[in-house]
């Protein structure tokens, strides 16, 4: 990974590309991020980045000692990325939107929306037992959790009701569209991960894109294209 940003979620939209055809859009606030701290880990470096600023008050006094000896403003979000560029970053350097480009490939994680506590129906995509002939006010219950006598318990990871959302989610692969460093906003491809204001984490994504190699028509190629017309 060289290059990540901490961002927030600003909603989703649509833009029309060159040739009119419409792209749906997910609009991410993406700095300025602040570098705080540099360190190495088992030979790992990493970079320790800050993102939105807040009032003094709002933090404990050792996170807001940490941030002045970095010679930052007080920030909200701290993050840790393990960056193979480290080494080019410098404490207390800025780090704006344009540090993606308009074609990047990125991941985006995030904390999906919280649902509260809900049945298997919309937690599982369970199936509703019948509506007739005697089905009884359980339809939308979960149903039988197996034998009584052996084993008498109930196996880890049977579905069930429950706390429903509020998980670390990663959208992998995501081509950003459109980059405006002015304002700091990112236009990435398609959905993202949690509710609208959420804090998101763009990287580099771990996927490998390889570019296809046009061939050249000689004339070994023009002689089958002919002779497939024929």
């Amino acid at each position: 990974m060289k290059k990540a940003l901490i961002g927030k979620k600003v909603g989703m939209t649509q833009i029309f590309d060159d040739k009119g055809k419409v792209i749906p859009v997910t609009v991410i606030e993406a700095g300025p991020n602040y570098v705080i701290q540099k360190k190495t880990v088992n030979g790992i470096p990493s970079v320790q980045l800050g993102f939105e600023e807040i009032i003094e008050k709002k933090l404990p006094k050792p996170e807001v000692g940490h941030l002045k000896k970095a010679g930052s403003t007080i920030l909200k979000h701290l993050k840790e990325f393990r960056l193979a560029d480290a080494a080019a970053l410098e404490v207390g350097q800025v780090l704006k939107a344009d540090t993606f480009a308009v074609g990047d490939f990125i991941d985006v994680t995030g904390t999906s929306k919280g649902h509260g506590f809900t049945g298997v129906i919309k937690r599982w995509n369970a199936q509703r037992t019948p509506m007739t002939h005697g089905g009884g006010p359980v339809h939308r219950h979960a149903g039988s959790m197996g034998s009584g006598t052996s084993p008498s318990r109930i196996f880890k990871g049977k579905i069930g009701a429950g706390h429903y959302g509020v998980d670390t989610t990663t959208v992998q692969n995501i081509e950003i569209v459109s980059v405006d460093p002015e304002l700091n906003l990112i236009a990435v491809r398609g959905a993202i991960p949690g509710p609208k204001q959420g804090i998101v984490y763009l990287k580099d994504t771990v996927k490998v894109h390889k570019v296809k190699q046009v061939q050249q028509s000689g004339p070994v190629n023009a002689q089958k294209a002919s002779a497939r017309k024929k």
